[in-house]
Parts: structure tokens; C-alpha cells; sequence
């Protein structure tokens, strides 16, 4: 069974940064893309960054120039950077991985609270 942990969230002030990490766990077969998605209160859930297996990067429009998102493909684990952090960054964040047969995988989530 695979199971991906999160770990790296927490409180921060506005301007901090935080590192949000990502690990795959259990039988995975090649993973061709993996990436971080957000859920703030009343609000769905949100693509912020992904990569996929050739390294090529998307991000949402809010985070860019701020975030950075990496892979460690050997290790099948995925890392967020999160620098000059804002109030409305405030949000669950979930790790997600796609292997090379469709299959999706997500991590349980992990609160970013970013004060003012």
C-alpha cells in the first residue's frame, strides 16, 4: 500500500518561509508526475506547484517568483520551498503523486498558517 507523509507545515508571520517535504512510501511504480495542491476554509482545492519526471514546472499565478517546488526522484519524495509567505497562503496542503499508470496518491495534508 503506498502512503506519501507530509511533514514541514506549521506557523509562520508574513514574510517567513517554510519547507513542506513529501515522501512516497510502499510499492510504487515510476512516478511521472508529482506535485502540491492547497485547500484554504470554504474554498476548493487548488493546484500550487507540480513538476513532472522531466523536470519541467508549473505554478499557480499567486505563488510564482515565491515558491519552488523539487524533486528527489530517487527517493520518490517532492519538496515545496515557500518563501515571502502571506496571509493568503493560509490553506491545507496536500502532497499528490501520479504514477505512470494514471494512478493518483495524496498525503493526508498539512496546515500553513501564515499571520499578519
Amino acid at each position: 500500500q503506498v502512503q506519501l507523509v507530509e511533514s514541514g507545515g506549521g506557523l509562520v508571520h508574513r514574510g517567513g518561509s517554510l519547507r513542506l517535504s513529501c515522501a512516497a512510501s510502499g510499492s510504487i511504480s515510476s512516478i511521472n508526475l508529482m506535485g502540491w495542491f492547497r485547500q484554504a476554509p470554504g474554498k476548493k482545492r487548488e493546484l500550487v506547484a507540480r513538476i513532472t519526471d522531466y523536470g519541467v514546472t508549473t505554478y499557480t499565478n499567486s505563488v510564482k517568483g515565491r515558491f519552488t517546488i523539487s524533486t528527489d526522484n530517487a527517493k520518490n519524495t517532492v519538496s515545496l520551498q515557500m518563501n515571502n509567505l502571506k496571509p493568503e497562503d493560509t490553506a491545507v496542503y496536500f502532497c499528490n503523486m501520479v504514477d505512470d499508470s494514471l494512478r493518483s496518491y495524496w498525503g493526508q495534508g498539512t496546515q500553513v498558517t501564515v499571520s499578519s
